[in-house]
């Protein structure tokens, strides 16, 4: 060991604890994250149900955002009052007992990687339907639950190593067996350091791996959706089917806004995680026990930035929502005001077209009433290409000009000629 290390074990660490200002800096910031992602999420959770019961979302896609909003909402609730305590007030000393270390790292791992990986699954079933989709419709019902499970899964068994690799323990120096200066705090545990280099590293490749995976579908389905309108990919043999239009441009637009989120997530993913990883391997790099003080300043400088921006991204993600979705951010105003005035999509579209059908019947009908012997010749020329003559001429009346004058107020309709 180096004689700076030397120097730096024998002065008191305690003294790198953050000022009384810069703790009730980072509470009172902490506590708005916290505030504003319980809300926003929880909010998030109703919104999603409320555009499922009303036909503007599918099930599938409504199960990926509720498990991303759960994610997000226990690593809030399980991390940021831990974290606020043990990492600012009084970040050399635990007296929260081993078990209750490793438990806390082991959830607090999964829950954050069950947010990473709940995007995956999202991007890639949006990807099949997107990019193959007589595949997608090939696969059974259950797929969403299947993706789902899948990802919490993986969570755990990213997670499972910080079980046994991290516990309550103080600073031991190189050449001692027994903690240093009676400091203790929930970390690494120096007899399980392999196991802890393996779980960082390998779940820092986990996050890289779907940060790439996530950016090359979008770009995928981005250049689906380039393609002519009334076409879809993806037939037979690598044909070409055609669809209606006006189902094309319908689905093509709520893609669009799939293809936005997705993406606007994968760059907060990298923004916000990024500097968090960048502790967490400075934390595997070195064992503590070659830590020196200007090291360990660096660390303990850069945790609340990396816990900040770490913690953002789970407050970010129903802003997220509200960008790419003008009816998202509808509904989730209501929901805040308690004044739920949304109505179905399918009685929606009827008064639309109803609508459509009044205004198009009163463009017409000064047409239909001003000249009365031109529009009867007209009928009647239509009418001589179908099975006798139009009865529209049977509004002509014999017994008189005032009741004809009345029949001839009565305009036909396009299912009548």
């Amino acid at each position: 060991m180096d004689t700076e290390a030397e120097v730096a074990e024998e002065k008191n660490w305690r003294d790198l604890e953050p000022s009384y200002s810069v703790k009730v800096f980072l509470t009172v910031l902490y506590s708005l994250i916290l505030v504003t992602g319980i809300v926003g999420n929880a909010v998030t959770i109703r919104v999603t149900q409320v555009l499922l019961q009303n036909g503007y979302l599918h099930k599938n896609v409504t199960d990926h955002m509720v498990s991303l909003a759960c994610s997000d909402l226990l690593v809030l609730i399980i991390g940021m009052p831990v974290e606020l305590y043990s990492a600012i007030w009084f970040p050399f000393s635990s007296t929260s007992g081993n078990v209750n270390c490793k438990v806390y790292n082991f959830l607090f791992e999964a829950c954050s990687y069950a947010t990473i990986l709940n995007v995956a699954t999202l991007s890639f079933e949006r990807y099949m339907a997107i990019c193959h989709p007589f595949r997608f419709k090939a696969l059974a019902r259950n797929h969403t639950s299947t993706l789902i499970a899948f990802a919490w899964l993986m969570s755990v068994l990213v997670a499972l190593p910080l079980l046994f690799a991290t516990g309550t323990q103080g600073h031991i120096p190189a050449r001692k067996s027994v903690p240093d200066q009676n400091v203790t705090f929930c970390t690494n545990l120096r007899e399980r350091w392999v196991m802890y280099q393996v779980s960082i590293s390998g779940a820092f490749v986990v996050y890289m791996v779907v940060l790439v995976g996530v950016a090359v579908m979008c770009r995928a389905m981005i250049l689906v959706l380039r393609k002519p309108m009334g076409s879809v990919a993806g037939g037979i043999n690598g044909s070409t089917e055609a669809a209606p239009k006006h189902e094309s441009s319908r689905v093509k637009m709520a893609r669009k806004q799939t293809i936005i989120f997705l993406g606007l997530i994968v760059g907060a993913l990298t923004v916000c995680w990024m500097p968090n990883q960048v502790r967490r391997l400075m934390g595997a790099a070195v064992p503590k026990s070659g830590w020196t003080r200007a090291y360990f300043r660096s660390y303990v400088t850069l945790q609340p930035v990396a816990d900040t921006f770490f913690y953002l991204s789970s407050v970010l993600n129903p802003l997220l929502y509200n960008l790419s979705s003008q009816q998202f951010r509808k509904v989730f105003v209501q929901v805040l005001r308690c004044r739920l005035t949304i109505e179905h999509v399918n009685k929606r579209t009827v008064r639309s077209a109803a609508s459509g059908a009044v205004a198009s019947t009163r463009s017409r009908r000064p047409l239909l009433s001003l000249h009365r012997g031109h529009t009867e010749r007209s009928a009647a020329a239509r009418g001589k290409t179908r099975d006798g003559p139009l009865r529209f001429l049977t509004f002509k009346s014999d017994s008189g000009s005032g009741d004809a004058s009345k029949a001839m107020d009565k305009v036909p309709t396009e299912t009548e000629i």
